[in-house]
């Protein structure tokens, strides 16, 4: 071969080398999104937690860019809304993990709906937790795959397929697949990372969204006895309380909790080992955006990296999270950074990387991540980040808190309290809250509780807060349709109660109606059923000879409108609230 035909080959080579780089950094990456559930931040070996296993996750934080100082919200549905969105929950309507406030509002864009405008095919697995019914359902949201639970969690009265197994719950579920009941065999955790794998493969040569929200480890603490035979003699409690972190003391029942929890995280780890695995089998793992987080701190007391708090509490063991995120084709891993970040950045950031346009015609209280990636920490502004979470609906001062500049502000008082009665913390020197500073520091105080009020007025005139979300009833796109005790409202702490006041906020189609009403335990015979539903008042007298427990009425004429749907059986002076209840538009 004559040295002119050599050079013309390398060149035609090299030529054809570029072309196929270029078209493959042209092609838009896949997005994989991995969030559990009670998980805290002292719930990895990468954390310095010396009794737990997570091989896989500690090798995926090493290899990823990883923000220490990340925040979610206290519990379960507010940060899911605030994940999806960018924004604050209070924005998108939601305000409670039940009580009929863990629905987001069909208005809200979320990241899936973002993403299939982009040609993404998009799957959730899992816990969602934004609304059981049309049209708050991840089918309404922009998935076009959807294998859930009800609710808050599996074995939640809310999950009513899964809440008679009782310790079961998590074994052999019937879940929701597109809409539709189906049993599967398994294990919960193996079966959602299963049916994630399977959608991958299926989909590896398309732009793909997969949402893997695993529901553990979450109560009820199940998991397969091969797993807990791992951990049933250790003493989460020990080995603790030798460095600057502090360790707060457990009990006996506490510690059995920490073995099933940590043993459900080890199914954790051995199901995201399959799934990495699988990225490098198909040769897309380099243009995969893989993220790694949790929803809130732990439920239960056990090792949480020195935090004060827990799951429900805005102090740091409550709202810190790990957040992990590996991106080989566009930037390296193995990098700490340290800047304030949070859940409601995540999707600007997924817009940045995927090129999607941000909406533009709400408010988007996150911020892109990745110019911090690409090392330009100067374009961040100083921002704050606010934090809360009461029961039903946001109390002034309860459980509240505001962080800035590496300050944190935290009411746990009454609405008139004085800001002496307030907590402030400097987390720069005082990363695990010990010393209050609100006395001494009172500017500072009484700066980020200005700040506060201004956020707190906002949100809570916010128009989805103000208009909860409604489930329709009769649409075609859900019919029949099941109200769960998740979205009842009502009183406080509505769940597995008999005797209960409570009501379902829908809108009705008009029409008649098949109308199914099931309790928590039979009730007695020749009772009273009535059902209010704007102003109407109908009224059944049951003439069973035996104790029931569902109860049908046939065609029941329904008129249009919104109002609460509010039924109770009477008897005996006992008014029993229904579990669920059924209607089936004919």
């Amino acid at each position: 071969m004559s040295p002119v035909i050599r050079i013309f080959l390398v060149i035609a080579f090299l030529f054809l080398e570029f072309e196929s780089f270029a078209q493959q950094s042209e092609t838009p990456p896949n997005v994989i999104l991995i969030i559990t559930d009670d998980q805290g931040f002292g719930d990895l070996g990468f954390h310095d937690n010396p009794h737990i296993n997570t091989p896989t996750l500690d090798a995926f934080a090493k290899e990823s860019v990883r923000f220490t100082n990340f925040y979610v919200s206290p519990v379960c549905a507010p940060t899911r809304s605030s994940l999806m969105t960018g924004r604050y929950s209070l924005r998108t309507g939601v305000r409670d993990t039940y009580n009929g406030g863990a629905m987001m509002a069909t208005t809200e864009i979320t990241i899936a709906e973002l993403l299939k405008s982009e040609n993404y095919t998009t799957g959730i697995f899992g816990k969602w937790h934004l609304g059981d019914n049309y049209p708050m359902r991840p089918s309404d949201q922009g998935f076009d795959e959807s294998l859930i639970h009800l609710s808050g969690g599996m074995g939640q009265v809310g999950d009513f397929t899964t809440f008679f197994q009782g310790d079961r719950s998590y074994f052999d579920p019937v879940l929701w697949h597109n809409n539709e009941q189906q049993k599967y065999p398994g294990y919960c955790s193996d079966i959602f990372a299963n049916e994630a794998i399977k959608f991958i493969e299926k989909n590896k040569d398309q732009p793909f969204f997969t949402y893997l929200s695993f529901n553990a480890p979450h109560t009820p603490l199940q998991v397969p006895e091969e797993y807990y035979q791992k951990y049933k003699d250790i003493d989460p409690s020990a080995g603790f309380g030798e460095d600057e972190k502090p360790f707060y003391p457990m009990s006996e029942s506490q510690k059995e909790d920490a073995r099933k929890v940590y043993a459900m995280v080890e199914n954790i780890d051995d199901n995201l080992n399959r799934l990495f695995q699988k990225l490098d089998d198909l040769g897309i793992a380099d243009n995969t955006v893989v993220i790694f987080m949790t929803d809130n701190g732990p439920q239960q007391r056990r090792y949480v990296a020195g935090l004060k708090g827990l799951k429900g509490d805005v102090s740091q063991g409550g709202v810190r999270a790990p957040f992990f995120i590996r991106f080989p084709a566009s930037f390296k891993g193995n990098r700490d950074i340290n800047t304030l970040a949070a859940h409601i950045d995540v999707m600007p950031t997924l817009a940045d990387l995927c090129g999607f346009e941000v909406p533009n015609d709400r408010k988007i209280d996150g911020l892109s991540m990745l110019p911090l990636i690409h090392g330009n920490a100067d374009s961040r502004p100083d921002r704050s980040f606010f934090s809360y979470w009461t029961r039903k609906y946001p109390e002034r001062y309860e459980n509240i808190s505001i962080q800035k500049s590496g300050w944190k502000l935290i009411g746990k008082t009454s609405f008139d309290s004085e800001i002496e009665d307030f907590e402030l913390y400097n987390l720069k020197d005082d990363p695990y809250e010990l010393s209050n500073l609100s006395a001494s520091e009172t500017p500072k105080a009484l700066e980020l509780k200005s700040e506060l009020d201004g956020i707190f007025e906002e949100l809570t005139q916010e128009r989805n807060l103000l208009n909860q979300p409604l489930i329709e009833i009769g649409n075609p796109a859900e019919n029949p349709v099941f109200l769960n005790r998740n979205d009842a409202s009502g009183e406080r702490g509505i769940w597995a109660q008999e005797d209960m006041f409570g009501y379902w906020n829908v809108k009705i189609e008009s029409g008649t109606y098949d109308i199914r009403f099931k309790f928590v335990k039979p009730v007695s015979p020749k009772g009273r059923l009535t059902l209010e539903i704007g102003n109407q008042a109908l009224v059944f007298h049951d003439e069973s000879t035996g104790d029931i427990d569902i109860l049908e009425l046939k065609g029941v004429s329904l008129d249009a409108g919104a109002s609460q749907l509010l039924p109770f059986y009477e008897i005996n002076g006992k008014r029993n609230f229904p579990f669920w209840v059924e209607l089936d538009k004919k």
